[in-house]
C-alpha cells in the first residue's frame, strides 16, 4: 500500500502539471478564436479569388499532364493560360 502511495505522489504532480498547462492552451485558443474576424474584409475576398483561381489553373496543369495530347494541341492550351 505505501508503495502504491509513493508512485501515486509523482504522478499526482505530473498530472496537476499537464492540467494546468492543458487549461492554460484553452485559454488560449479561447482567446484567439474571440479575436478572428467574423466579417469578410477585402483582403479575405481577394484570397479567396486567388484561392479559386489557382485551384482552376492547377486543375488545368493536371489535365494537361494527364492527356494525351499532341504538342501543338499543349502548346496552344499553354498559350491560353498565358492570356489569363
Amino acid at each position: 500500500m505505501e508503495g502504491i502511495i509513493a508512485l501515486l505522489i509523482p504522478f499526482g504532480a505530473f498530472a496537476v502539471a499537464g492540467f494546468a498547462i492543458w487549461t492554460g492552451h484553452q485559454r488560449k485558443m479561447v482567446k484567439m478564436r474571440g479575436e478572428l474576424p467574423t466579417t469578410h474584409d477585402a483582403d479575405t475576398e481577394r484570397m479567396r479569388e486567388e484561392m479559386k483561381y489557382l485551384k482552376d489553373r492547377v486543375a488545368v496543369l493536371e489535365q494537361i499532364t494527364t492527356d494525351g495530347h499532341s504538342t501543338k494541341q499543349l502548346e496552344n492550351e499553354i498559350e491560353q493560360l498565358r492570356d489569363r
